[in-house]
């Protein structure tokens, strides 16, 4: 099974190639470092331990934070290698660890890409996080002798149903990882009934709730406000096609109850910012773009949020946020960041992409449930009105946020206990 996966794979190559190319229309960066994606990456000492870390994206790369700084004080002689597939992912790296650890893109799973991976950065031993189940990387891996954990693993009854079609590869892999710590009980028993082996799998808990946001968000985030003067404003973050002609729509009826209403658009994806800001102005807003650098004055009605790695800061700014991914049926996104700001939390009803923790906020009453401009609209006006409301929203998420922590330290135990150093 693996030998036809592999040269399906290989088959495949030039639609990944072209795929590659249609991306770097919409963002260049793919454009770049195509070697790396066939394992041709700078090497690394010999002598200096490494710990490797995958993320395969943005999100990935946000839980990793609590991960690597309990690595780096519990292996402080060894360097960390991140890999991740994005370059919004790559991105993310460098501005969060600023040289501190290494990155490359992670190869396509091709054996000869991987085996060149694996000797130029010959790593003690390998954490992947999420389930980015990749058959020839798992294999290569455990021919290598290098232990390979999966960590924060989730698996959705829709996901298992797609692997259990290929029981017997899947059941191989899951049996070559060191162990898989899973997020929750429901995601350990689907490993387990995939064919992992039944006391590697441990239910540790989520990583992305052991979120901690630079004070200096809080800061810029004062000092942002505090130009915009006296008015309510939302945030529609992280949103896709056919997200924002919705929150447009919703925002004009808001107007009606609050005509100086400010609303931040944040597209998910770099490539769709002139999309987005087109989509508002030909809805009549007054639109201004982030990267313009203007001052938004109070006679702006949108504003697009272009600018990479300042999410946090805009979540901070506003009164109430939006989670996009969720309109649609994309699964949605991460609502932890605005919760720890406080924030009260909408998000549609498509998001199976993080199911556990958006029931739990929507379960507590620290989220609310919207499904059209409508509703998004009728809400808003609702939440708008009332700070208390608000304020109580907030302080249940942040308590949600508190009572789920400490799954770093149950990942950082397992590997000690699991994984001798060489």
């Amino acid at each position: 099974m693996k030998a036809i996966y592999t040269l399906l794979f290989h088959l495949a190559l030039p639609l990944i190639l072209l795929r590659l190319l249609w991306r770097g229309i919409k963002a260049p960066a793919y454009f770049h470092r195509w070697p790396e994606r066939f394992g041709k990456v700078a090497a690394m000492p010999a002598s200096q331990p490494i710990i490797w870390v995958h993320a395969v994206s943005v999100g990935e790369v946000e839980a990793t934070r609590p991960l690597i700084s309990g690595l780096r004080a519990s292996y402080p002689e060894h360097r960390i290698l991140i890999t991740t597939m994005t370059p919004t992912g790559s991105e993310r790296v460098k501005k969060l660890y600023t040289g501190e650890v290494d990155h490359c893109y992670l190869p396509y799973d091709l054996p000869f890409a991987i085996r060149r991976f694996l000797k130029a950065k010959h790593p003690e031993f390998g954490i992947i996080m999420e389930t980015e189940l990749w058959p020839n990387l798992v294999d290569q891996c455990h021919q290598h002798h290098i232990p390979l954990v999966l960590a924060n693993a989730r698996l959705s009854a829709r996901s298992a149903k797609g692997y259990q079609r290929f029981s017997k590869l899947t059941a191989q892999m899951l049996k070559q990882f060191c162990f898989i710590a899973a997020q929750t009980q429901e995601d350990q028993q689907r490993f387990r009934a995939l064919g992992a082996e039944y006391a590697d799998v441990h239910a540790t808990g989520n990583l992305k709730f052991e979120i901690s946001l630079p004070a200096s968000a809080t800061e810029q985030a004062e000092a942002i406000r505090s130009m915009w003067g006296n008015r309510p404003v939302w945030i529609a973050a992280s949103t896709h096609e056919g997200e924002e002609e919705l929150v447009l729509n919703a925002s004009r009826k808001v107007r009606a109850e609050f005509p100086d209403l400010l609303l931040l658009l944040v597209p998910r994806h770099p490539e769709r910012f002139d999309r987005a800001a087109a989509l508002s102005r030909k809805a009549g807003f007054k639109t201004l773009r982030r990267s313009e650098g203007k001052p938004c004055g109070r006679d702006i009605e949108v504003l697009v949020i272009d600018t990479m790695g300042e999410l946090p800061t805009f979540y901070a700014t506003c009164d109430v946020a939006l989670i996009g991914g969720s309109l649609i049926p994309h699964g949605g996104h991460n609502l932890l960041e605005p919760a720890a700001l406080g924030r009260p939390v909408l998000t549609g009803p498509h998001f199976f992409n993080f199911n556990e923790i958006t029931k739990q906020f929507l379960d507590s009453g620290a989220a609310m449930l919207v499904r059209d401009s409508h509703e998004i609209a009728q809400t808003m006006i609702t939440l708008l009105s009332n700070a208390e409301q608000r304020a109580s929203m907030g302080q249940t998420a942040i308590g949600q946020i508190q009572r789920n922590q400490g799954a770093s330290m149950r990942l950082l135990n397992l590997i000690k206990r699991h994984i001798k150093q060489a």
